[in-house]
C-alpha cells in the first residue's frame, strides 16, 4: 500500500520539490497552499508524471478553523496520514526591531509557529490512533542562531526548534518520528517574498556562491524517512559549502 504524505505550502519553493521527489518514490499526496491554481496544476502533474493519487486542500494554515475543516474533509482512506511535512513558512521584511512591520510580524508568527501547531495538532491524532507516522518540520538556520535584523523571524524558527522537541517527547510514547531539517540558504521565492517582490535585491542574496537547491532540501527531507522504524533523526542542519554560519558565506 502506498504511502500517504501530507506537504503544507507545496505550491512552491521547497514544498513543491518535496511533493515532486515523494511522488517520485511512489507516495500518494494530500497538498495545500493558498494558490489554488498552482495546486491544481502541480496536483495535475504529479499525477500525469508518477501515476500516483493526489488530493489537494486549498487554505490558508494561519486560519485554524479551516484547518480543522480541511482534515476533517478527508475521506476515511485519506485520513491514514504516514509523513506530515510541516514546511509553510516565510520571511517578511528585514527590518531592526524598532522599525518593524507589525503586519510582517503577524504574519510570520501566524504561518511559521500557529500554522505549523494547527496542522500538528490536527494530523498528531490520526498518527497516534495508527501507532505510526512522521512528522517533519522545516526549520532553519535561523532557529540556531540570530542575525542582525532577523529578530522575529528568527524567534519564529527557535520556536520551530523547541516545539519540535517538544512533539518528539510528547509523542515518543506513540511510535511517532518527528525531525528537523533546517537548511540555511535556499535559492527559493523566499528572499523575494522578505523583500516584497524586489527580484534584484532578492538575487543579491545568493549572488558570487551557489547556495542549496530545494531539490537539496527535499531529498534530505525524503531521505529521513527512509530509515528502519527504529531509526529517527531528530535533527539535520544543511547548508551550502561555501556557508558557515547564518552570516558568513565564502563569495567568489
Amino acid at each position: 500500500m502506498n504511502k500517504i504524505t501530507l506537504i503544507t505550502g507545496a505550491t512552491s519553493g521547497i514544498g513543491y520539490a518535496c511533493a515532486q521527489r515523494f511522488a517520485s518514490e511512489g507516495h500518494n499526496l494530500i497538498i495545500t497552499g493558498r494558490r489554488k491554481e498552482r495546486l491544481n496544476n502541480l496536483s495535475s502533474e504529479l499525477k500525469e508524471k508518477y501515476g500516483v493519487n493526489v488530493l489537494s486542500l486549498n487554505f490558508d494554515i494561519r486560519e485554524q478553523k479551516k484547518v480543522v475543516e480541511a482534515i476533517a474533509s478527508l475521506p476515511d482512506d485519506w485520513k491514514k496520514i504516514d509523513i506530515l511535512v510541516n514546511n509553510a513558512g516565510l520571511a517578511a521584511g528585514l527590518n531592526p526591531i524598532q522599525t518593524g512591520v507589525i503586519d510582517d510580524w503577524e504574519q510570520m508568527i501566524d504561518t511559521n509557529v500557529k500554522g505549523l501547531l494547527y496542522m500538528t495538532r490536527a494530523i498528531a491524532p490520526l498518527m497516534i490512533e495508527q501507532l505510526r507516522g512522521h512528522i517533519i518540520n522545516i526549520g532553519s538556520i535561523a532557529g540556531k542562531e540570530v542575525y542582525p535584523n532577523g529578530n522575529v523571524y528568527c524567534a519564529t524558527k527557535h520556536a520551530v526548534n523547541a516545539l519540535t522537541k517538544g512533539i518528539r517527547i510528547d509523542l515518543v510514547q506513540h511510535g511517532i518520528r518527528v525531525s528537523q531539517i533546517a537548511p540555511g540558504a535556499v535559492e527559493t521565492e523566499f528572499s523575494e517574498v522578505r523583500f516584497k517582490g524586489d527580484t534584484e535585491k532578492a538575487r543579491q542574496v545568493y549572488r558570487g556562491y551557489e547556495p542549496l537547491h530545494a531539490e537539496d532540501i527535499a531529498e534530505v527531507t525524503y531521505y529521513v524517512t527512509t530509515l528502519p522504524a527504529h531509526v529517527t533523526v531528530n535533527d539535520l542542519v544543511i547548508m551550502p559549502t561555501a556557508q558557515a554560519s547564518a552570516t558568513v558565506m565564502h563569495k567568489e
